[in-house]
């Protein structure tokens, strides 16, 4: 036997005070249909996420990529030019030549040309590296900014109301 307190609520009508039979209310129930093509939009709306995300980062890497072959292409440039610029041992020239000196000064100052044109070989391609990185980090910066001007927040309230309500 239910108790008669369950099947009766106390209703206030502008300070008229009475008592009424509860009502049951039950939630309505979202048709078949409606639960398959809800779902449907949720996944359709997960792939296209999933979708940029990758190509987002497909173009990262390969922007990494770069950047890491370029690096990779200065280290040999370098070594290529302290291995040219590193003195080969010569033989003792003798004494006697009074040119000897003449010709040491000449190649001492080749090799300071030379050392001279890879420092500027050098700082001129991490001149460029940091020109790249700073594109790439201008770029996601710019990728931040739009994500969060996306934001369902500053959309019409309607809009907000229906992002908020999606069953995800």
């Amino acid at each position: 036997m239910e108790n008669d307190d369950d099947q009766w609520e106390l209703h206030n009508d502008d300070g008229f005070v009475y008592k009424r039979k509860r009502r049951r209310i039950d939630p309505p129930q979202p048709e078949p249909e409606a639960q398959a093509e809800a779902e449907q939009r949720r996944r359709d709306r997960k792939k296209q996420t999933l979708l940029k995300l990758k190509t987002k980062y497909e173009k990262e890497i390969l922007q990494w990529e770069s950047l890491s072959n370029t690096l990779r292409s200065m280290q040999q440039r370098q070594q290529q030019q302290q291995q040219r610029t590193t003195p080969q041992p010569q033989p003792n020239p003798s004494p006697s030549l009074p040119s000897t000196s003449h010709s040491a000064g000449a190649s001492l100052l080749d090799d300071l040309l030379l050392q001279a044109e890879a420092q500027e070989a050098i700082i001129r391609d991490v001149s460029n590296l940091c020109d790249i990185a700073e594109a790439v980090c201008g770029k996601r910066e710019e990728q931040f900014k739009q994500t969060l001007s996306d934001l369902p927040i500053w959309a019409s309230p309607h809009d907000l109301m229906q992002v908020l309500c999606d069953d995800d």
